[in-house]
């Protein structure tokens, strides 16, 4: 019976990550491309002052809402609203690191170099072990510099990557664990609980992206417009030439 429950677990974690992974970057740029529309005269560091701050509301409401499911004395409902709160928070998560990546100036291209900054993101301190462990001493703010073809090569990610994914696997599967059994606390106690939780883990989060992006751009990078060339009229030939004249 233990072990049906720790493959469902590791399932859940598994398949809600690999979904985050493909989706959430072109949410972030999206999400980006509009806020700069709407607040025009914020910098990057303002405008992830303003996402840290919506992330960890999002996450601590999303918390509480299934804590408050708890009330309702319903195993099946409770069991219900505890999965998706945590696929909410784990896709809240991915598109959080995705964004603060990109206002850091990080852009993360391909699947195995998107894995392994936002694992690391999301691990903290546990993911700084794994990577000393394989590329030696890990500086301030490595995420600038560590992924791309010329820095470690696509192996090495893939290394890393198979070591950290079941360490991602325990320690996210534990932290579902703690948090559905908050937030099954009865008469609204376990809402105030999922969404403390939520908020802590969730604060946690930023400050590991913070140690692996460093802080966001000074300014926000200039978008080059391609010229356009006007297009030479062809010259006339001789036969356009006297057909011209004899008119």
């Amino acid at each position: 019976m233990g072990n049906t429950s720790e493959k469902s677990t590791t399932n859940i974690v598994q398949r809600t990550f690999h979904r985050a992974l493909l989706s959430q970057q072109t949410v972030a740029l999206s999400n980006l491309e509009r806020l700069r529309r709407v607040h025009p005269d914020k910098t990057p560091q303002e405008m992830l002052d303003f996402v840290n701050k919506w992330y960890v509301g999002a996450v601590a409401a999303s918390g509480a809402g299934a804590g408050a499911a708890a009330a309702v004395p319903n195993l099946v409902g409770q069991g219900v609203a505890a999965a998706l709160d945590f696929a909410g928070f784990l896709e809240a998560s991915v598109l959080y690191v995705y964004t603060a990546a990109e206002l850091s100036g990080v852009h993360p291209e391909d699947l195995e170099s998107k894995r392994l900054l936002v694992s690391a993101v999301l691990l903290g301190q546990s993911a700084t072990g794994v990577l000393e462990k394989i590329i030696g001493k890990v500086v301030p703010h490595w995420g600038r510099q560590l992924v791309g073809p010329k820095v470690l090569s696509r192996e090495v990610i893939k290394n890393i990557n198979r070591v950290m994914g079941p360490r991602f696997i325990t320690i996210y599967g534990t932290k579902t664990g703690v948090l559905v059994a908050g937030k099954q606390i009865p008469l609204m106690i376990g809402a105030a609980i999922g969404g403390a939780g939520n908020a802590l883990f969730a604060t946690g989060i930023i400050k590991s992206a913070k140690k692996v992006f460093g802080p966001a751009q000074v300014t926000w990078p200039v978008i080059e417009v391609p010229k356009v060339v006007a297009r030479k009229k062809p010259a006339a030939t001789a036969k356009q030439t006297k057909s011209s004249a004899g008119k």
